[in-house]
């Protein structure tokens, strides 16, 4: 069976501060279009929601456009931006480099399925 989804109607859209994620959801796949605001930094816009000190999400990502700076709970950190395909494991923070709206493509699954849900949600 083939299914199809289109980004511009998603199944569902999380907000929260300075940015959003909306998801589709097919059969062994959960993709996510995230956007990020000049601002936003996940320690301080989704840290609270998901009630941990580093975001505990892998992302299999694509950057369409502005940049974002990741840094690893070890210290390791690197910066990405449009074009940029990258794979990040859990235990980082990342945030908005410049003054430009940073917008992501998210292909891990994980991000769409418990990303920026609050702690102990289903």
């Amino acid at each position: 069976m083939i299914e199809v989804k289109a980004v511009e109607k998603p199944d569902e859209r999380r907000d929260f501060p300075r940015g959003h994620l909306e998801a589709v959801h097919l059969t062994g796949l959960d993709f996510a279009v995230a956007t990020f605001e000049p601002g936003w930094r996940w320690s301080e816009s989704v840290g609270p929601l998901a009630g941990t000190d580093s975001c505990q999400i892998h992302h299999n990502a694509y950057v369409v456009s502005g940049r974002m700076h990741i840094r690893m709970d070890d210290g390791g950190e690197a910066e990405v931006g449009p074009g940029d395909v990258f794979v990040c494991p859990p235990g980082h923070d990342a945030w908005v480099v410049g003054d430009d709206q940073c917008l992501v493509y998210d292909f891990a699954g994980a991000m769409a399925q418990d990303y920026a849900k609050p702690a102990g949600s289903a």
